[in-house]
């Protein structure tokens, strides 16, 4: 046979298309030649399948090899196809059995020692591979990652050779399972916080409706400790939302299973560039934004970003997805993440702080300069801003131990519970006709709110903004109708920076 034929996956955005790998021994001068928008990784694959096949006592054929990795329209990267060329010119060469090739999907890159290594992606793939009914073959450290899909059956190798003695019948290869499922995920607990009564309530509003919010106050004062503690308040992942979550993970590098079900807290530096931030590259990756999908992206000392990357979040944190485009290709990925910004008062950080700390010199200038690096319509995206004051020693050596992060959860769970029961999502994806029909007030509030747009100047935006927030508060309440007090909760988180 000089022809064989193997199914890989390559990967766009969050899907895995299917790739055929196509493998003919010809006529002519010997070498390797592979086609169909092979990037420079899997050029590459060329020394490595030559290498690992020389080491594993196999013949590299002294022919014509031609590789095409069929469609030839869609670009291939990374090593991910070295185990399917290896197998082809195997099989093709007739130092392989192919009958079996059409039933088995596969990826791996090979070492020169012709182990496999793991590959980006490989819950993506074994999501697709559950539709087609082909067993998939993958590095052994992928298969824990690949198993979590249901449906789909993963042969776990960690050699070529492996791989060959499974095809000729000498040793199979056996399917994984993985116990993984049964972890319970571990988050920082909420009564380590002592003190900032308002804002560990700030953070239960928040966590009630998805809503995203905004800590400012001098440095040490527990806003980061605050942020790290919303994920946990959340409720646990669905099986859907956890496949989703862990599949775009999959994307940045191995999945790490213990991980399973637990929702991400994405923490990037200042420094990060927009393409780290909202995903980018020749081959589209997901950004921070999207691997923080169904979890906490917190943005700590969020004026020190450059203005054109805070301003990319605005679109997604509206949509829930972003569109990266580039000349070559297109890929789109979720974002439905809940921001939590942290910043300090002003440039030194002791605007506000209690003495005897180090008393702020800024200008007023400086104060507004630094401010300003946040634009308007940012801020009008973000539907909770508290400032976070300096706790004295008496506070902080006598405060009694707050309520747990399980307590905070279960009222979560059910303010939850009351919206998905109500209008089929939670406040804070309420589009703006739906919010006259599921966020009710009664005349009070109404009032109230008419004197907060006046006084306030609130735009169109911040006004539905607050009305869900003030939704959110009324469900953990138990409230069918929101009351004044609700708005006035709902319009305190609205006040946003104070002038210096």
């Amino acid at each position: 046979m000089s022809l064989a034929l193997i199914t890989s996956r390559a990967l766009a955005g969050m899907d895995a298309p299917e790739v055929t790998v196509e493998v003919h021994l010809g006529n002519g001068l010997p070498g390797i030649s592979l086609v169909g928008l092979p990037d420079t990784e899997v050029k590459e694959a060329r020394d490595r399948v030559r290498a690992a096949l020389a080491t594993c006592q196999f013949e590299f054929p002294n022919r014509r090899i031609t590789v095409n990795l069929a469609p030839a329209d869609l670009p291939k990267e990374s090593g991910r196809f070295d185990l399917p060329i290896a197998l082809g010119i195997l099989a093709a060469s007739d130092q392989m059995r192919g009958g079996q090739l059409a039933e088995y999907e596969m990826a791996g890159e090979l070492s020169l020692s012709g182990e496999l290594r793991p590959v980006r992606g490989a819950l993506a793939m074994a999501w697709r591979a559950a539709r087609s009914g082909r067993s998939l073959i993958l590095p052994a450290d992928n298969a824990t990652e690949a198993a979590l899909v249901k449906g789909v059956r993963v042969l776990p190798a960690r050699t070529l050779l492996e791989v060959v003695a499974h095809f000729n019948g000498h040793a199979e290869l056996t399917a994984h399972e993985t116990t993984s499922l049964h972890l319970q995920p571990s988050y920082p607990d909420l009564a380590d916080v002592r003190g900032q009564q308002q804002a560990r309530r700030m953070l239960e509003v928040a966590a009630a409706g998805l809503h995203s919010l905004l800590f400012y106050g001098p440095p040490g004062t527990g806003k980061s400790m605050l942020a790290s503690r919303l994920p946990g308040l959340l409720p646990p992942l669905s099986e859907e939302e956890a496949l989703e979550s862990a599949a775009l993970q999959s994307l940045e590098g191995p999945f790490d299973p213990t991980r399973w079900r637990q929702r991400p807290f994405r923490s990037p530096h200042h420094s990060s560039s927009a393409a780290a931030l909202v995903g980018g590259g020749m081959n589209p990756k997901p950004g921070e934004i999207s691997l923080a999908h169904h979890g906490v992206l917190f943005l700590d000392e969020l004026p020190e970003f450059e203005r054109r990357v805070l301003e990319a979040l605005r679109e997604p944190l509206e949509t829930g997805q972003i569109t990266v485009s580039r000349a070559a290709r297109s890929a789109d990925f979720p974002a439905r993440f809940q921001l939590v910004a942290a910043m300090n008062p002003c440039p030194c950080g002791r605007l506000g702080a209690i003495p005897p700390q180090k008393v702020c010199r800024c200008t007023p200038d400086q104060v507004a300069r630094y401010r300003g690096k946040l634009s308007g319509p940012l801020l009008d995206r973000i539907d909770l801003t508290l400032e976070v004051g300096t706790l004295d020693a008496a506070t902080l050596q006598s405060a009694p131990v707050g309520e747990s992060t399980a307590l905070v959860r279960e009222r979560v769970i059910s303010a939850q519970a009351r919206q998905m029961a109500r209008q089929g999502k939670l406040n804070a994806h309420l589009q703006s006709a739906e919010i006259d029909t599921h966020c009710p007030a009664d005349d009070r509030g109404k009032a109230l709110l008419r004197q907060a747009i006046d006084k306030l100047g609130l735009s169109a935006r911040a006004y539905h903004r607050t009305l869900r927030v003030a939704r959110s508060i009324a469900d953990l309440a138990g409230a069918d109708v929101i009351a004044s007090a609700h708005v006035a909760e709902a319009v305190q988180y609205r006040r946003g920076l104070p002038q210096g």
